[in-house]
């Protein structure tokens, strides 16, 4: 199948050219031009992604040499934070694999992050007053520092830093790598919380929920913003809007805006910075997308916060040791005053713990892990689905392995959150699930629901959006925090929709015989473990759906007796702790479900069958010990593993591989057996979510917002 490739033309900023969407040229900006208008004379880059398929050129095998990333000149990535350091702990190592990819990297922090003013390690005995203005800009100086270092291995590679006006009405910094200006950092001067729970109307959250008018800007020491400023909610959405429209991402990533709320207390899970600069990003990627003119496509990542410490950690020892020291760079833990600033080089408040609560040892998505977003039709047809401009993006392969990919189609409907599943109904439609987030215009009103589309025939386009509600009483209950939705259908024709609540219990609802939708209810009872992540859903070769979800020790499941029945549960697996990130699927020999998952701070690969009546115990867990690592779920269709490998890149190898070989795993309860180590391939692309696949091949949403198609097929085996 021939690659087709869409070309972005050059945007022009008064003189000076804005290349692949980033922010080269904006240091020569003249007086009257604001960051976030509309550059003059830009012309509007090609709307229409390409499908792009893997190639001999693209692929190197796992073991010689680290594929390097995507240079696709496509790719132009966003990251919107509440605080400097919350890219460091909450999105890395994704920030590193796009910094070496060469390609654009913008990050906009919406605070200064200046708490009490104070740069020493907590508990200090000896600690210098307090200078907010000082320790914002000791904060900025470390972040420069671990950009840089990421960039080009020295921490003291020097910036260009200026003022820009924003269309908020502001002042931004804006900093350029001169060594590489396709990196860029955008301070906005925010006043911060300056407490993760604490009653703090001056902030985010009592700006965003209508208590302050204003909130005021807190510059720090030696920013070449001039003067103060204040900001309104609309003022705030209106400067993202526009820094959206010049940086023009084609990937989008923000912390979590639903991170929920601890049971006992009611006080949030995470910052609430985090949280509500996050319902800030949403709010102005909404109203980017609904803008007039054209632009690239973008999809959008949510990353969990604070709670993800507590959870098993996701990340092997070496991309652990990576990051931790590039919090170390950011920290100033070796004291070395190489950057000349009397405020200090880096945020001494985290030299003193720079692993936090184990963040440094995890990333964590806060949803979009499904693997079962392609699916093939009653005719032969494949069909692929994923969220770009808040809209369900459709690409459709026509049946036959010679015919190409077509789309994407968006359909109508905004606000979809990433994360989409599907599956097939029994006369051979296919139905889409997802959630749905309605930012209204009170100063309260947030809603999250989980929604649904289906072919009005077989073949045919799909219908409207049908809401399935929430099992959530408000967002003031609990934040909105619901998972990502997991769909199976039974053999009585039966369909299943499954979700986490806030409450970290499951909540589904079952289709009736003519077609509607019963009520909510819960399938954990009170003294049910936790449940975390995404839980995922399958149906075995007998009919019956499984669901299965992750607790911070083990895994979950849920079943039906036979098809029809309700869902059954919750009964143990005994099988052991997983990084929360599951693939489901039935089983090969026809009984009952295959489970895949990965290993805990190591990110290799398990896998084991679990019974298809009684809720016994798994089979012993097979382990493909070394090889690509990484971190996230394991996709893929019969016959082929896909994973996200430690470089970000994708990795397929045989489904097959993963069944050979005998030896032991410690810490399964009933044994195990080790698997011979695939021979991985790696695609030389960065992707978002998890793969998803067919016995055809795999696919994957890159980050320049194009569907990725890589045909099956055996390497060789090591």
């Amino acid at each position: 199948m021939p690659v087709r490739r869409r070309l972005r033309p050059v945007s022009v900023l008064t003189t000076t050219a804005v290349v692949a969407g980033s922010f080269v040229g904006l240091l020569q900006l003249t007086s009257g031009s604001v960051l976030g208008a509309p550059a003059t004379g830009s012309r509007a880059a090609e709307p229409t992604p390409a499908v792009k398929q893997a190639g001999k050129n693209s692929v190197e095998r796992a073991g010689s040499k680290d594929a390097d990333p995507s240079r696709t000149p496509e790719v132009s990535v966003a990251q919107i934070v509440a605080h400097p350091d919350d890219d460091l702990y909450f999105m890395n190592p994704d920030t590193a694999q796009s910094i070496r990819s060469g390609r654009p990297l913008t990050t906009v922090y919406l605070t200064s992050g200046e708490s009490d003013g104070v740069n020493a390690p907590r508990g200090a005995a000896e600690r210098p007053g307090p200078d907010k203005a000082g320790f914002a800009a000791a904060r900025q100086n470390g972040i420069r520092a671990a950009y840089a270092e990421m960039a080009t291995g020295s921490r003291t590679s020097p910036w260009d830093r200026v003022s820009v006006p924003t269309v908020g009405g502001g002042a931004a910094e804006l900093d350029t790598l001169r060594a590489a200006p396709q990196i860029s950092l955008v301070w906005l001067q925010l006043r911060e919380a300056g407490a993760i729970n604490a009653d703090r109307p001056h902030s985010l959250n009592g700006l965003w929920n209508g208590r302050v008018p204003v909130l005021a800007s807190q510059r720090a020491t030696g920013t070449p913003v001039a003067t103060d400023f204040t900001y309104s909610k609309h003022q705030v959405i209106e400067a993202l809007t526009g820094l959206l429209k010049r940086i023009r991402p084609t990937f989008v990533r923000m912390q979590d805006p639903t991170p929920g709320l601890h049971p006992e207390s009611g006080k949030f899970r995470d910052h609430q910075d985090h949280l509500y600069g996050a319902r800030f990003a949403q709010a102005a990627l909404e109203r980017y997308a609904a803008a007039a003119g054209s632009r690239p496509h973008f999809g959008v990542q949510n990353y969990l916060g604070y709670p993800t410490g507590s959870l098993p950690h996701t990340l092997d020892p070496a991309s652990a040791e990576a990051k931790l020291r590039t919090v170390r760079t950011y920290a100033w833990s070796d004291g070395i005053n190489d950057c000349a600033d009397p405020a200090g080089c880096g945020d001494l408040k985290v030299a003193g713990r720079p692993a936090g609560d184990g963040w440094t040892q995890t990333v964590r998505y806060a949803r979009g892990t499904s693997t079962s977003w392609v699916q093939r039709d009653a005719d032969g047809a494949l069909h692929a689905f994923s969220v770009l401009d808040g809209r369900l993006a459709v690409w459709t392969r026509p049946a036959g392995t010679a015919a190409e990919w077509r789309g994407p189609v968006l359909l109508p409907g905004e606000g979809l959150d990433s994360g989409v599943t599907s599956v097939r109904l029994p006369d051979g439609r296919i139905s889409v699930f997802g959630t749905r987030t309605t930012i209204g215009g009170s100063a309260r009103s947030y809603d999250r629901e989980v929604v649904t589309t289906e072919q009005a025939a077989r073949g045919g386009a799909f219908g409207p959006w049908r809401s399935l509600g929430t099992p959530e009483e408000s967002d003031a209950r609990g934040t909105s925090d619901i998972s990502a939705p997991t769909v199976a259908v039974d053999g009585s024709g039966r369909a299943t929709v499954v979700v986490r609540d806030s409450g970290h219990r499951l909540t589904a609802r079952e289709q009736r015989p003519d077609g509607g939708w019963g009520p909510w209810r819960q399938l954990s009872g009170p003294a049910t473990e936790a449940v975390h992540g995404d839980p995922v859903a399958t149906t075995d070769a007998a009919g019956r759906i499984h669901v299965l979800a992750g607790t911070a020790t083990t895994v979950l499941t849920w079943s039906q007796e036979h098809p029809g029945a309700p869902l059954g549960g919750p009964r143990p697996t005994g099988l052991p702790a997983t990084t929360l990130a599951l693939n489901a699927s039935p089983s090969p020999d026809g009984q009952g479900v295959r489970l895949w998952f990965r290993k805990p701070a190591s990110g290799d690969l398990r896998t084991a069958d679990l019974p298809g009546t009684g809720g016994g115990p798994a089979s012993p867990v097979t382990e493909l010990a070394g090889g690509v690592a990484g971190f996230g779920p394991v996709g893929g269709g019969p016959g082929m593993l896909a994973v996200r490998a430690r470089t970000g890149v994708l990795a397929t190898a045989p489904e097959a591989l993963g069944r050979a070989g005998t030896g032991t795993v410690t810490g399964t309860g009933g044994g195990g057996r080790t698997a011979a180590t695939p021979l991985w391939t790696l695609q030389n692309f960065l992707f978002s979510g998890a793969p998803g696949g067919v016995v055809d091949g795999v696919a994957a949403m890159g980050l320049d917002g194009t569907l990725h198609w890589t045909p099956a097929a055996t390497p060789a085996v090591r």
